[in-house]
């Protein structure tokens, strides 16, 4: 077995230890309020996603249209030196922003990422929460130029693997700011900004590993003393059932789709902000003649 795919078979059993363990810490030894149901809503979405959709329900819409641009791509990238990894580093990470600023900003796609920002706790947790509809809403779509410039694909998701695994332990409230560490790398404390529904940290911090695109593209917003993150969604879930938390969102756009006016209203739905709701008109009453 090489050591890929030691990580890849191990990191979810190591995520929910990890995830276990802070959760023990901080509901009996710091005495703080836990919310044990919506850890276990976490962990039925990641049972679900691992072994229920991985299994028997894997395929992305956007694969067919990642094999066309690896087969007339425009290079041939080796990556057998530093310089070729981290521009597959870099380059992997200049997608994942575009894509998670993609999942906050058109409807369609926070359908699914939705799911991750449902909890109203922040911790470990938290973390793999991920919904089961990734793969068929075409979230693979933003990395289709890195195979057209001649990133093998799976090298690519390779590295988005990587990318998430180090996102994990930026799910806690516990860490605080890391001195110059935070000009460069995406921390807990940039995180906690992401994750919040205060009004002032709404859609900011999308970065995976660095932040420096944040900066770049004025997204980023810093966590203050002043003003402590609210966590969860702008209007909170409430409910820890796995099935409600991964498809509200879908129940949601499907239902104003269909009380939509017409088919322009309904694409301008789909690739809106999430909120976004279809302007109702008054009929013009005519005074009586």
């Amino acid at each position: 077995m090489t050591l890929l795919k030691a990580l890849v078979l191990f990191a979810p059993p190591a995520v929910v230890v990890l995830a276990t363990l802070e959760a023990f810490i901080l509901s009996r030894v710091r005495r703080e309020k836990y919310n044990w149901w919506a850890y276990w809503a976490s962990l039925a979405d990641l049972a679900g996603r691992e072994y229920i959709v991985k299994l028997f329900l894997s395929f992305s819409i956007v694969a067919p249209l990642i094999g066309l641009a690896w087969r007339h791509r425009l290079f041939t990238v080796p990556l057998d030196t530093g310089l070729a990894m981290a521009a597959l580093l870099i380059g992997q990470e200049f997608c994942y922003y575009w894509f998670h600023r993609a999942s906050h900003r058109m409807r369609w796609f926070w359908a699914t990422h939705a799911v991750h920002h449902s909890s109203n706790q922040f911790n470990l947790a938290a973390a793999y929460r991920f919904g089961w509809t990734g793969g068929w809403s075409g979230t693979a779509i933003f990395y289709v130029p890195m195979a057209w410039l001649g990133f093998e694909p799976r090298a690519v998701f390779t590295m988005l693997f990587f990318n998430l695994l180090y996102q994990f332990w930026l799910h806690v409230d516990w860490v605080p700011k890391l001195g110059p560490l935070e000009w460069v790398l995406n921390t807990p404390s940039h995180h906690r900004v992401h994750h919040a529904a205060n009004a002032d940290y709404l859609d900011a911090n999308y970065g995976g590993v660095l932040i420096v695109f944040d900066r770049l593209f004025s997204t980023f917003v810093a966590e203050r003393a002043d003003l402590p993150c609210r966590y969860g969604l702008v209007h909170p879930l409430t409910t820890n059932n796995p099935l409600r938390i991964g498809f509200h969102e879908w129940v949601n756009l499907g239902r104003d789709l269909w009380h939509a006016d017409s088919w322009r209203e309904r694409a301008a739905m789909i690739v809106g902000p999430p909120g976004d709701r279809p302007t109702r008109k008054e009929p013009l009453l005519l005074p009586a003649e």
